[in-house]
């Protein structure tokens, strides 16, 4: 069985070595951030737009590694497999972002209207599978007062949190093809998931405590 910490790792090292094949070939001020037409509205100097995705990645692997122990309840170790999966596509969301930067700044400019909300969307899709494979704890999750009091509440909740994030992934791939609704496509869908399943976990936690 594949190392999930040796395929984190093989992401790290990909982008650094990404960012040092290609250092030479770009400018000195790369485009780093585009507006929802697609245009580029943002610059990073050329040292910082090559190393602060990469610097981005270690500091999240490393977080990621060390959650787990220091979460009270232990119950990430529960779900250890499926939460590593979810560290190595995390870091695969950021390399892809920093090969976006990378190739656009060297003249391979593929619309980021095309590969984020596609990016996102699979993103998106593996929280819905993740969501009701985790078990109570206090980083991972849908955390309220309520699912953190009550495993029942707990499991209820994420099991209609993984349909709605299957749906916004859904909505974010459709993003690619639509931009003119881009935001609509991303932001709509998981605010209004987030606000469903914090009133869901609030009604089954007053519906086993009456």
């Amino acid at each position: 069985m594949v190392s999930m910490q040796k395929l984190q790792l093989f992401l790290i090292l990909l982008s650094v070595f990404s960012s040092i094949i290609i250092y030479p070939s770009l400018p000195e001020d790369l485009a780093s951030h585009w507006g929802e037409n697609g245009q580029v509205n943002g610059y990073l100097p050329k040292f910082w737009g090559a190393i602060l995705l990469p610097l981005i990645m270690v500091i999240v692997a490393v977080l990621m590694y060390y959650l787990p122990s220091i979460d009270p309840s232990k119950n990430i170790l529960k779900f250890k497999r499926d939460y590593e999966i979810f560290v190595v596509i995390i870091l695969a969301f950021f390399f892809l972002i920093h090969l976006q930067v990378l190739l656009w700044n060297i003249g391979i400019q593929i619309s980021p209207n095309l590969t984020i909300p596609i990016a996102i969307g699979m993103l998106f899709f593996y929280i819905g599978y993740l969501l009701p494979k985790t078990k109570r704890n206090w980083f991972i999750g849908i955390r309220t007062p309520w699912t953190l009091s009550s495993d029942v509440v707990w499991e209820k909740t994420h099991a209609i949190a993984s349909k709605l994030f299957f749906i916004a992934g859904i909505l974010a791939i459709f993003a690619s093809i639509f931009p003119d609704f881009l935001l609509i496509l991303i932001l709509v869908p998981i605010i209004l998931a987030a606000l469903i399943t914090v009133v869901i976990s609030y009604l089954e936690f007053k519906k086993i405590n009456l």
